[in-house]
């Protein structure tokens, strides 16, 4: 007998073949398939489609997907059966996007468990749920990688019927830009708004980027400057020396140190690790000019380590990863907070993102900036409550955002006011 996860897998090939078919019929243009892994898309066709998306990050790179597929972190043993979009037509790939069956709800940070367990109560299935998204990663970009408006909406369309074809709940589109947004909003799709904290490389008077992070320093408020101040003090003083590591200078004995980190991290919150040792050796190769590990060291040991992810070109870094061996106050804002916004002012990068939740990343300059997620629900009754909700829900967090923005840390108003 199949394990559920093969028979996902099983039941979203064969709705997956006849959601083609059906496509190419209904549009004569258009000519979708759907795709079993990542690599069934060429790598050349999938990246130049995101270098000119209005917002690519290296989390949606075609590489990234490959490399999550192989080590095995994103399989249909996992819960994340792959099935790739691609929408072309007599002169090529005109769009493409990521799409996973999902049996569970873990690593996407748009929490919809609620959802799950009101189908449940009702005594119908939630899962298997089709998710477009980048896995385990809240970086808000470019999710349906299209050339025109047209093939954009074609994917939309595919995972809509892909769902009801294979009898699936419903449909989500996480962390997308603005494109995909107005995409998504058009066909009636229920839209979810969040709230991450960033950093931008800007003074709020003229515009222009920071000289030096004492600059930034000094156009924050007095008190949460001393705090900054102080904290800094406080791990030099133990004896922690801090460098910063990027692209092939993280050689093979600092992604082991920081795998370490990284999966005692998830083991002291009782969590197993999404990501494993075979996935960060593929991507320190093959995505290398995309990270910078920034490593503590304190009596000669390494004790401490972050993982930032970088795109030069787009010119943002992006906190993902820490983790420690060894307990050090205060380290985890130094190497996750103060040394990569240090890095970023002295490198000329434009924006950090410092990624989901956390309201004390204010007091380290992050402001709070909308975040947007997606969401079709096959079953009409369904998705009118689920629509009843997120209206009720949109009301409080632009009520929290409107707090948020009272306590903003720098002198003068210097809030990103998001989408």
């Amino acid at each position: 007998m199949d394990e559920p996860e093969e028979q996902t897998a099983r039941a979203a090939r064969k709705a997956a073949n006849g959601t083609g078919r059906r496509a190419a019929h209904a549009a004569a243009a258009w000519t979708v398939q759907v795709h079993d892994s990542p690599q069934a898309i060429a790598a050349r066709d999938w990246d130049a489609l995101l270098d000119a998306s209005p917002r690519p990050s290296p989390f949606m790179r075609h590489e990234w997907f490959a490399a999550l597929h192989d080590s095995g972190c994103t399989t249909a043993d996992t819960g994340w059966s792959p099935l790739f979009l691609s929408v072309g037509d007599e002169e090529g790939v005109q769009a493409v996007c990521p799409l996973y069956a999902k049996t569970h709800s873990y690593g996407e940070y748009v929490f919809d468990w609620a959802w799950a367990d009101a189908y449940e109560r009702a005594g119908q299935p939630y899962y298997p749920k089709l998710l477009c998204a980048s896995p385990f990663t809240p970086v808000p970009g470019s999710r349906l990688l299209a050339r025109s408006p047209q093939a954009r909406d074609a994917l939309l369309s595919a995972m809509e019927q892909l769902a009801r074809q294979a009898g699936w709940s419903s449909a989500h589109l996480l962390f997308m830009d603005d494109e995909d947004r107005a995409a998504a909003q058009q066909r009636g799709w229920l839209m979810r708004g969040n709230v991450q904290f960033h950093w931008e490389n800007r003074q709020a008077d003229s515009g222009q980027p920071y000289a030096a992070f004492a600059q930034m320093l000094a156009a924050l408020q007095r008190e949460k400057r001393k705090k900054i101040q102080q904290e800094r003090r406080r791990v030099q003083e133990s004896g922690v020396v801090v460098t910063a590591h990027e692209g092939h200078e993280i050689d093979a004995g600092l992604w082991d140190f920081f795998h370490g980190c990284y999966t005692r991290t998830y083991r002291e919150h009782g969590s197993r690790p999404y990501l494993n040792r075979a996935f960060f050796e593929r991507v320190g190769r093959t995505m290398a000019a995309n990270w910078l590990m920034f490593v503590a060291t304190l009596d000669g040991q390494r004790v401490a380590a972050s993982l930032i992810g970088i795109d030069r070109d787009s010119g943002a870094a992006y906190g993902r990863y820490w983790g420690a061996q060894r307990h050090v106050p205060l380290l985890h804002f130094e190497l996750c907070y103060y040394a990569p916004l240090q890095w970023c002012i002295a490198q000329g990068l434009q924006r950090f993102e410092g990624g989901a939740q956390g309201e004390h990343k204010m007091a380290r300059g992050l402001l709070p900036v909308r975040t947007w997620s997606a969401h079709w629900l096959a079953h009409a009754g369904f998705a009118q409550a689920v629509a009843d909700h997120l209206e009720r829900e949109s009301t409080g967090v632009s009520h929290y955002v409107d707090e948020l923005r009272e306590h903003n840390p720098f002198k003068s108003t210097h809030v990103d006011e998001g989408n």
